[in-house]
């Protein structure tokens, strides 16, 4: 994985190479100077839509949790920017992301809690991923597509998490996330938390009515797992 040096900020670090199942991967990796911090990885929406590891919800998503003192990565999926390979369907994605989280893991051994968060295509990666590593302690979706994925790998659901979308979403509409929501809330010994953004769409366009609530809403419930944790 090509992991680049971050965006100016405090702890970033800097090109480290390694390989994902079907070549290099792009990535941004953010390490917090504490060797035992929380790790979080972010994962894009739909490759052949337009969307990167820059996305501006994705952006947010990272910072988000570096800000609450995770390590984190988001990185290209296969066929993006510089990480090789084509679209594969959602397949080689999840290999991907798989292939990401093993670095990010080999990168912070001492770490006691991971969570993995992604955005539209990368929710529904993210859920999958969740399925496949009992390691992962929370997760963030936000505006999963149940409309247009089968969510239903999730049974049960392994950990508790939120959902959050918006109530204007025309790519990925609220009554489909509410359906989801619903079958997971059936589910005993987790806890899904689900907010909906008044009036925002699928990308959270509008920076201080959409976006900012949106990230301020994964901060406090990311923030308030974490004490939980700690008790």
């Amino acid at each position: 994985m090509l992991l680049e040096r971050s965006e100016p900020r405090p702890g970033a670090d800097s090109n480290e190479p390694n390989s994902g199942p079907d070549g290099r991967l792009e990535g941004r990796y953010h390490p917090q100077k504490d060797r035992d911090a929380p790790i979080a990885i972010v994962l894009h929406p739909h490759p052949a839509y337009g969307g990167t590891m820059n996305n501006k919800v994705v952006y947010n998503l990272h910072y988000a949790f570096y800000n609450l003192g995770f390590t984190v990565l988001r990185f290209n999926f296969r066929g993006v920017g510089r990480s090789q390979g084509e679209y594969d369907q959602g397949i080689g994605e999840l290999s991907d992301a798989a292939s990401a989280l093993d670095y990010l893991q080999a990168m912070n051994q001492n770490s006691k809690q991971c969570w993995v968060a992604g955005f539209s295509f990368g929710a529904w990666i993210g859920m999958q991923l969740l399925m496949r590593r009992p390691e992962i302690t929370g997760f963030v979706s936000v505006a999963p597509p149940a409309n247009l994925y089968d969510f239903s790998f999730l049974a049960p659901c392994p950990s508790s998490g939120l959902i959050i979308n918006g109530t204007a979403d025309k790519v990925a509409p609220p009554k489909d996330t509410k359906t989801l929501v619903g079958k997971l809330h059936e589910q005993k010994g987790i806890t899904i938390t689900h907010t909906e953004i008044e009036g925002a769409d699928h990308f959270f366009k509008d920076e201080e009515a959409h976006m900012k609530p949106m990230i301020q809403t994964v901060s406090d419930y990311v923030r308030r797992r974490m004490t939980e944790a700690t008790r």
